[in-house]
């Protein structure tokens, strides 16, 4: 496996709460150009509003992360140990503390072990190696059952680099802006090095557009890193590769969702314009009656109808609204057709799911998941 030139990492356990790796750092050793964006939670965590604060100047050298217990609802103490993590971790490094930032994920309102952490700041510089991003990958996992990795090779100009993303997140998501987190890193830059354009660009076409169960973490954070040490590539290759990545990243938190037995891709088609397709693609995948039928294998269309028309600031007329389910139409399926649809949902992994709505052409992709017994048991006992 080919990691990106220049970035140094590692995952370990500090004893947060079980033997299972739960911090990491990812450093680079030149000073990246750097884009991110977070959470639109009015209760964003600790981590959040320092993150806001050292990306401003949009540079970046090195990421700190700790799973299994969130700086989220822990006042102004959080944010002062937020920026004590920098400070020490940047002084391991040999770095500014305003070119780190920190991420936090797990459970909230419970206050860091920050002795701990503090501790595994000060000798981070001899844990790292080189590349090294798999490892990060396991260590920031909470309830996700399988790491997220997707990378794709750079080939410019006799030049072989790579983009490489990672990602958390099985519950408490439906982005706003990001997934819970995800940092995705590069040996080469895009040729107007704007970075923060393209990410916001690729964000609102791939997270933005994944649903687990409607509601949006206190944490998300996604980061893109460039250390340009291979130079740069044109903008349209660039974010052509960011978006593959992202996309890939993003269906597999979807396909890993708290409890999820299916992986659903939803496309809205032939809407009035990009707010009228995500109002609805959303309602349709956040709707626990759609997501609970295709769990069932339940050919009940009628539940897609309630999805649609509960958008009441949004009327479709019926008479010119299409809805298929692996490309059987369902409106006013007969038995036949019925059974048809219920033996797709009840054998397949995978389902698609295709809405037009006859009412302009604008399209969008979303995902998620279906809704099983599993997601409750994850959360109902989520802290004890």
């Amino acid at each position: 496996m080919k990691y990106p030139l220049g970035f140094y990492s590692f995952g370990k356990n500090i004893g947060i709460k079980d033997s299972s790796l739960d911090f990491a750092v990812i450093y680079s050793e030149v000073r990246c150009h750097a884009a991110a964006v977070f959470t639109r939670n009015n209760f964003p965590g600790a981590p959040i509003y320092v993150g806001r604060d050292h990306i401003k100047d949009g540079f970046l050298q090195a990421i700190v992360i700790n799973s299994k217990n969130s700086n989220v609802a822990t006042g102004e103490k959080g944010i002062q140990d937020s920026y004590q993590i920098c400070e020490t971790l940047a002084k391991s490094l040999g770095i500014t503390k305003e070119d780190i930032l920190p991420s936090s994920t797990g459970v909230i309102g419970v206050p860091l072990p920050i002795e701990k952490i503090l501790s595994a700041c000060a000798v981070a510089k001899e844990n790292l190696k080189p590349g090294n991003l798999d490892e990060v990958a396991e260590a920031i996992m909470t309830t996700d059952t399988k790491k997220k990795i997707s990378y794709r090779p750079i080939n410019y100009e006799g030049k072989e680099g790579v983009m490489y993303g990672i990602a958390k997140g099985a519950g408490m998501i439906e982005p706003n802006m990001a997934t819970m987190l995800s940092y995705i890193l590069c040996d080469f830059l895009p040729e107007s090095k704007d970075l923060k354009g393209i990410l916001k660009r690729v964000v609102d076409q791939t997270y933005n557009c994944i649903t687990i169960d409607s509601d949006t973490s206190t944490s998300d954070t996604v980061v893109l890193m460039c250390s340009g040490k291979l130079g740069t590539i044109p903008d349209h290759d660039f974010e052509l590769v960011l978006k593959e990545i992202a996309t890939d990243l993003s269906k597999k938190i979807a396909r890993d969702g708290e409890g999820a037995s299916k992986l659903i891709e939803l496309t809205v088609k032939k809407g009035r314009d990009e707010n009228q397709v995500t109002k609805i693609g959303k309602s349709i995948l956040n709707s626990p009656l759609v997501k609970t039928a295709i769990y069932g294998g339940d050919p009940n269309w009628g539940r897609f109808i309630m999805a649609i028309g509960k958008v009441f600031d949004e009327p479709i007329p019926y008479e010119h609204l299409e809805i298929q389910l692996g490309g059987i139409s369902v409106k006013g399926a007969s038995n036949e057709t019925k059974s048809k649809l219920a033996e797709y949902l009840k054998s397949n992994e995978e389902i698609f799911i295709t809405v037009e709505l006859n009412t302009g052409n604008s399209e969008k992709t979303f995902w998620s998941c279906d809704f099983t017994e599993g997601y409750i048991q994850e959360n109902a006992y989520y802290t004890t």
